[in-house]
């Protein structure tokens, strides 16, 4: 899949290790780990079957997803295509997904 940021800033973060590192500490290893899952799935049906725990979330997050990472600390992301594609039933078709954009990196709970 495609990944995008939410911010040229955020892109640069976690798209070098070290700065990843500097950033995250202790959830380096696992953050890095998850983008290059998130790179190698298909779609996002195939990325839900991968490790991670991926989920929608609801409530005021509707529309995002989330993986994930150690504890409470969880990748949040949201589908990268415009418009979604939706099935008759006004629900996402995961197939269809083929990007996301990371949001953020966060203990939501």
């Amino acid at each position: 899949m495609e990944i995008y940021f939410r911010s040229r800033k955020f892109q640069k973060t976690l798209s070098s290790e070290k700065a990843i590192k500097q950033t995250y500490g202790k959830n380096a290893k696992i953050i890095m780990r998850r983008l290059k899952e998130i790179q190698r799935a298909k779609n996002l049906a195939v990325l839900f079957r991968m490790p991670g725990r991926h989920h929608p979330l609801h409530e005021d997050r509707e529309g995002q997803f989330a993986c994930r990472l150690n504890g409470n600390d969880r990748l949040i992301y949201m589908p990268g295509c415009d418009p979604l594609p939706l099935d008759e039933n006004n629900a996402l078709i995961y197939v269809q997904v083929r990007s996301v954009i990371i949001l953020e990196i966060e203990d939501y709970h």
